[in-house]
């Protein structure tokens, strides 16, 4: 049985201009069925430029040039912010109509360059091991759908008629991993998890939040691809929740529904199931089969037309038909402007989470001499994490720990690599032009006429549609030169990297590289990366590199795999000669991320095999610390990663903090900024730990189920001060009505501060016997705020706990709220994490189900 979609889920909330639906009503299917599709041509009948849907928004406006860019979601998730997240939702839409207003309304969009917003991924993170956690908000659904609202507030702004931009929360809706075989994977999760664990999230961003659009996974669930479930999309989506807007497939999910699930027999049979299901868009080219669809009986051109709410998508954005754009004032000076940047770096200091802090360490005195260890201490990519912008001034710890403590104080080692076999960029300590760190870089027109010389520290730039100043991002030439300086002698595997433009393309950038007067590529890369080894005695050698780039390409970054021993010895000599060290360590978008090319001890596909801190960073580590010098771990990374902390004095995960990363760091390890992020995912002791990837079984997941003890739990993180709670009450509660709690919160050090009070309910056990599949709930986090408090000072606190956190979801998916006793904790985190105090209450009367 279909279940038809609601009239008004299709005209985008009740918007159903005539000039829209005159539109509609000339073009025939074939326009039609283009129109569906991602790179939407110009249709003259329709009255429509040529536009590109697919645009991204995840942490900051992605790939189009300078954006102010956020902390990667997992760390903005990490502030247990939502009124942060609406401004920094704002912000991205902001600086997308800023982008979009430089050129005429009626212009065409390629990719990146719309309205139509592919953020945020709600998806429950499940899984450490997954590579696009980083990506989600964690691994709580309160927490994640709280998020996921403001943002998405943020996004499309306080006018429902007039968006700023439409955003599309995703991937709907049992989506996490693994990787490899996504395409064609079928998830088998029982009603009460679908219910409990994977829904919650987009049930509230669409009741509370009203996004105008949705993305359906690639997956299958129970043997129905999810972007043909009818009764997802038309039953629970629309029917159930109210939504009212479109829904788009993953790139090529449409495709998939035949190519790899075997659902359907070709693509007009899987475009026809899509469209039937409530699959309004196809990113990809699949829907191209809709005029076969129709021909051959499948589908009526009525039900083309039922998914034509995306023409009241470009008249709602005020980009077509002759529509009011309010937004149309807004200019590209907004882009990463003062007050841009400033938020920015408001979140990259709210995102970081003291772990450890053994004797107070932290924070570290001024003048304090430092050793900063680790490829991550100085490294784009880390700061600007996965479906980024590109940062106007991004500040790397390394940048920010020397303007904090002053460049004297610091010295600088990378010590090893990431991952055995995984190359790192060439730091500074190994290049040197001038007698200066780095190399030396003249900057040309296309003409080859000299535009500006600098010193450039590595070679690891971002050149996504844009270009240094003074130049053109369609086009300039960069010629670097100077001498490379190997730490020691061995053989090393030298690395040219270009992140390659893959869409419409039509030239790839020139590189040219020399070492010791031997040419060793020049052309065309024909792949993102290739490699060269070169044998050294540790003696300096005259290194040229040459670009010419044509503005599609990416970026260029001259990587390296060094010998491990010459690399450490050069670490410890490092931090033998100060008086603390700092390593930072972690992970990377170039080994975790979305369906990577990467197989190397620990990761593979993009996901992780082993959640404990790789080989050769562990090995760094213990030689560290075996120096005898105090040992601070700064971790910089999209998952939890499991280290011995018996090997750092203090821990703190800064994640991919965004362009002003390097300042929050600094700023925290001197005290200036008192750390108040929390985590929103669980750091397990080890991969043990978990059970199998492939298992969506919540049973012994995310700390709602697991019943060990971890390394450091979710909603956990330090302050440099300490807090007290006093007076913890419950109100007299009502079965089916809100509970309030209320405490007396002290701020008990000497240094302001800001605590993330977290409500967590323990509820009455419904099914004492629960089937040996199904995990047992042990608590649920209910509400949460942030409050500031200066030091000395005292002040009340309530939260409100609404019917929906105090459920119970049983087997059979059905939730409610049920008589029986009730735990509360109110505290800095989890109880037994920190301060905190428990509450009681009972409700009385006949359980309650809740609307689904």
């Amino acid at each position: 049985m279909v279940l038809a979609a609601p009239a008004a889920a299709q005209d985008l909330s009740g918007e159903a201009d005539p000039a829209v639906l005159a539109a509609i009503a000339k073009a025939d299917l074939a326009e039609k069925a283009d129109q569906l599709q991602s790179t939407a041509p110009a249709a003259k009948a329709m009255g429509l430029p040529a536009y590109d849907w697919w645009n991204e928004g995840l942490h900051g406006l992605a790939r189009n040039g300078v954006a102010t860019v956020f902390p990667q979601a997992v760390g903005l998730a990490a502030t247990f912010d939502p009124a942060l997240m609406e401004k920094v939702g704002t912000v991205v839409s902001t600086e997308a109509r800023a982008r979009f207003n430089a050129k005429p309304v009626d212009a065409d969009r390629r990719i990146y360059e719309g309205l139509t917003i592919w953020s945020p991924n709600i998806n429950i993170f499940r899984d450490p091991r997954w590579g696009r956690g980083q990506e989600t908000y964690g691994e709580d659904p309160f927490l994640t759908g709280s998020l996921a609202v403001g943002f998405i507030k943020g996004l499309q702004g306080p006018d429902p008629l007039h968006p700023r931009v439409i955003a599309t929360p995703k991937h709907l809706a049992v989506h996490s991993g693994p990787e490899a075989g996504r395409d064609s994977f079928d998830v088998d999760v029982s009603p009460q998890d679908r219910e409990a664990t994977y829904l919650p999230a987009f049930r509230k961003a669409v009741t509370e939040a009203k996004p105008l659009s949705l993305m359906c996974a690639y997956n299958s669930t129970h043997g129905v691809p999810v972007c043909a479930d009818d009764a997802l999309l038309n039953g629970t989506l629309r029917r159930d929740w109210g939504f009212k807007g479109f829904v788009v497939s993953d790139c090529d999910a449409v495709a998939n529904i035949w190519m790899f699930h075997n659902y359907r027999y070709d693509a007009a049979e899987a475009s026809a199931a899509a469209i039937k299901a409530g699959t309004d868009f196809d990113c990809g080219t699949t829907y191209a089969a809709l005029t076969q669809s129709v021909a051959r009986g499948l589908l009526t051109e009525a039900e083309v037309d039922r998914a034509c709410p995306l023409a009241g998508a470009r008249y709602k954005l005020g980009i077509a038909f002759g529509a009011s754009n309010p937004w149309g004032k807004i200019k590209p000076g907004e882009v990463n402007s003062p007050a841009h940047r400033a938020l920015a770096l408001e979140a990259a200091r709210k995102s970081v989470v003291l772990l450890q802090n053994e004797n107070g360490r932290l924070p570290l005195k001024a003048g304090t001499r430092l050793a900063v260890i680790g490829t991550n201490a100085d490294d784009l990519s880390v700061i600007e994490a996965n479906y980024h912008g590109t940062a106007a001034d991004p500040v790397t710890p390394l940048e920010g720990i020397r303007r904090q403590f002053g460049a004297a104080n610091v010295a600088y080692a990378q010590g090893s690599v990431l991952a055995e076999g995984a190359p790192v960029v060439v730091p500074e300590t190994a290049l040197v032009a001038d007698g200066k760190p780095g190399l030396r870089a003249e900057y040309l027109d296309m003409s080859g006429k000299r535009v500006f010389v600098r010193q450039d520290r590595r070679v690891d730039f971002n050149l996504t549609r844009t270009a240094p100043k003074g130049l053109d991002a369609k086009g300039f030439k960069v010629r670097w030169s100077g001498s490379l300086v190997p730490p020691g002698a061995g053989t090393y595997r030298l690395a040219l990297d270009i992140p390659a433009c893959w869409k419409d393309c039509t030239r790839h950038d020139d590189v040219r590289l020399s070492i010791g007067g031997k040419e060793l590529h020049s052309g065309v890369l024909g792949k993102q990366r290739v490699e060269f080894d070169i044998a050294s005695d540790g003696s300096p050698q005259p290194i040229s590199l040459e670009l010419d780039h044509y503005g599609e390409d990416e970026g260029l970054r001259l990587m390296w795999l060094p010998p491990a021993d010459a690399q450490r010895a050069e670490a410890v000599k490092a931090a033998s000669q100060a008086d603390a060290i700092v390593a930072v360590l972690g992970l990377s978008p170039d080994l975790e991320g979305e369906a990577l090319q990467v197989q190397v001890p620990g990761f593979v596909g993009g996901d992780r095999s082993d959640i404990g801190l790789p080989e050769p960073q562990a090995e760094l580590l213990a030689a560290l610390r075996a120096t005898g010098k105090p040992v601070i771990v700064v971790l910089t990374n999209g998952s939890a990663v499991s280290i011995d902390p018996a090997m750092a004095d203090a821990v703190m995960t800064a994640w991919y903090p965004g362009e002003a990363g390097g300042t929050a760091i600094a700023e925290t390890l001197a005290g200036t900024n008192n750390p108040s992020g929390r985590l929103p995912v669980t750091f397990y002791k080890s991969t043990s730990d978990l059970p199998a990837f492939v298992d969506y079984s919540m049973k012994e997941r995310t700390y709602r189920y697991f019943t060990g003890k971890p390394l450091w739990g979710f909603g956990h993180g330090l302050s440099y001060t300490t807090y007290g709670y006093e007076g913890a009450k419950v109100s007299a509660p009502a079965l089916g009505q809100p509970v309030t709690v209320t405490a007396t919160l002290r701020n008990l050090g000497a240094m302001a501060g800001e605590e993330v009070v977290q409500a967590y309910v323990v509820p009455p056990v419904i099914e004492p016997r629960p089937i040996m599949t199904q995990g047992v709930l042990q608590r649920q986090l209910a509400a949460f705020t942030r409050v500031p408090l200066a030091a000395g000072k005292s002040r009340e606190v309530t939260l409100t706990i609404d019917p929906r956190s105090l459920s119970v979801v049983d087997r059979r998916g059905t939730r409610k709220v049920v008589p029986g006793d009730y735990k509360v904790w109110i505290g800095g985190g989890q109880p037994g994490d920190g301060a905190g105090a428990w509450v009681s209450f009972t409700l009385t009367g006949q359980a309650q189900e809740l609307p689904k």
